[in-house]
C-alpha cells in the first residue's frame, strides 16, 4: 500500500516483487488449510465411544433375562405336569 501511495508513483518491479510475495502467502495458507481440513476428515469423533458396545451388552442382558424366563416357566410346567 505504501507503495501504491508514492507521491512519485509506485514503481512497478517494487509492485511485481510484493505480489509475488502476497500470492506466495496466499498459497502457503490454502495449504495449510487443505491440509488441516484433511486432518478434521481423518478424525473420528466417536473413535474412543463405547455407547455401541454398551447397547449390544445392554440388549445381549435382556436376551439371557427372557431366556432364563422361558426356561423357568419351561420348567414350572414340567414340575406341574409330573
Amino acid at each position: 500500500m505504501d507503495e501504491l501511495a508514492n507521491s512519485a508513483g509506485p514503481r512497478p518491479d517494487m509492485v511485481a516483487t510484493q505480489c509475488q510475495e502476497f500470492m506466495q502467502c496466499v498459497k502457503d495458507i490454502q495449504f495449510t488449510l487443505r491440509e488441516e481440513i484433511k486432518g478434521m476428515c481423518d478424525y473420528r469423533a466417536y473413535e474412543n465411544c463405547d455407547y455401541v458396545a454398551r447397547m449390544s451388552a445392554e440388549i445381549n442382558t435382556q436376551k439371557l433375562v427372557c431366556a432364563i424366563s422361558q426356561i423357568e416357566t419351561m420348567l414350572k410346567v414340567i414340575q406341574s405336569s409330573s
